[in-house]
């Protein structure tokens, strides 16, 4: 019976062997995905700021760094779908998408094939797009662009209405029945604050034009 001690030992060695190659993988992909999230956290944040160009480079760079950490966990697809690749992936998606819309014309809309996404993280991005648009959008409102604020809600909607179609379960869709939920309830808030703002325009704009006729003819 001792004769297989060798073949135990031999065969913890194998596994202690796996599993620090494993194991130094992941840390290698989770710290790039780390700063991939850093760096589109932040290119959302300049896209707000109007800053394009600095948005576009900080959402390559995390492209890159997304691309690197895909590249490590290359061998171990256990770990690639533990959840933190998914995470930074989704923020990346979220950073694409929003870009384009936001800067509408100037960058294409992405697709996921195009950014080397995974299709549950793209469609949790695409939801989160919503509430950055809604925060487009609250911007516009206080510079008094109705017009604008009425284009940003249409795509708002549209994304709602795509979302809502995917009727699969969360294993496969990365709890996007979640994040449709709330995209549902931020579209309905600020399909209320655009018709309140959109009402006290309007009235203004009555309320000036009154103003002008007495003007004109006291």
């Amino acid at each position: 019976m001792r004769r297989v001690i060798p073949e135990i030992q031999a065969i913890a060695e194998n596994a202690r062997e796996a599993l620090a190659a494993k194991n130094r993988a992941r840390e290698a992909a989770l710290g790039r995905c780390r700063e991939a999230l850093r760096h589109s956290a932040n290119a959302i944040r300049a896209v707000h700021r109007g800053e394009f160009d600095e948005a576009e480079r900080l959402v390559d760079q995390a492209g890159l760094l997304l691309r690197e950490a895909a590249d490590a966990l290359r061998d171990h697809p256990d770990i690639f779908y533990a959840g933190f690749v998914h995470d930074s992936q989704k923020e990346y998606a979220e950073a694409k998408v929003t870009l384009a819309v936001v800067a509408a014309g100037r960058y294409p809309l992405p697709r996921p094939e195009d950014i080397d996404v995974e299709l549950p993280a793209y469609l949790n991005g695409l939801g989160e797009v919503v509430g950055e648009l809604r925060r487009h959008l609250l911007d516009a409102l206080r510079a008094g662009q109705i017009e604008h604020c009425e284009e940003c809600l249409d795509v708002m909607d549209e994304i709602y209405g795509i979302l809502v179609t995917f009727d699969y379960p969360d294993a496969m869709t990365g709890g996007l029945r979640r994040t449709t939920d709330s995209v549902r309830g931020i579209l309905e808030r600020t399909r209320g604050d655009l018709t309140v703002a959109a009402g006290q325009a309007e009235l203004a704009k009555t309320l000036a034009e009154f103003e002008e006729r007495l003007r004109r003819n006291p």
